[in-house]
């Protein structure tokens, strides 16, 4: 775990082993911040060595009672996703999450109004964010998510119902593996 001074906040990073891979969640006091999924194990090697849920690396001692919510959102999400749902969410302390920006309501959209296993197109998410021509935009925001997984932007699809780009291309075998995930566990 480390600290890091941002603006007026003292952020510490935890670190989780997921199906993913290593995701670090980095927040304060105030809220999470950031989760970054780290690509630090090929793909053809994540499924003999990746748990089958989320396993803290870190201690959770000292750490805010968000983050201890994001660490407890994130093992329930794996373990059992379809109890996710009703897991309250960390509060979030991002620029991009606060305010009425464009970015931001997009965001927030997606989050209350898609559900688990569910999918949207992108054009869709442009219009039940109040702006149906702002379907670049929403492409933008997904790529600013600072809370993915959270934010599920994994969820938001091309029109044509291909998967579309998840981490600027670089994660699309993990947005496919999150799509199904959400859809098999959701069956069960």
């Amino acid at each position: 775990m480390k600290k890091q001074t941002e603006s007026q906040c003292t952020q510490k990073t935890i670190s989780l082993l997921s199906p993913l891979g290593t995701i670090q969640v980095s927040g304060c006091e105030n809220g999470v911040h950031t989760i970054q999924i780290l690509m630090d194990v090929a793909p053809a090697e994540r499924s003999s060595k990746a748990p089958l849920s989320c396993v803290v690396n870190d201690s959770l001692a000292e750490t805010s009672h968000e983050l201890q919510r994001c660490v407890e959102w994130l093992q329930a999400y794996f373990s059992e996703p379809q109890t996710a749902g009703s897991l309250p969410l960390p509060a979030f302390h991002h620029p991009a999450l606060q305010g009425d920006a464009f970015t931001s309501r997009v965001l927030h959209v997606l989050l209350r109004d898609v559900k688990f296993g569910e999918t949207v197109s992108y054009k869709r998410l442009a219009e039940m964010a109040g702006n149906p021509r702002a379907v670049r935009a929403v492409g933008g925001a997904m790529r600013r998510n600072p809370v993915p997984l959270l934010i599920p932007c994994h969820r938001v699809i091309s029109s044509n119902g291909q998967s579309g780009p998840y981490m600027s291309g670089k994660g699309d075998h993990l947005k496919q593996w999150l799509l199904t995930h959400e859809r098999q566990r959701g069956e069960g």
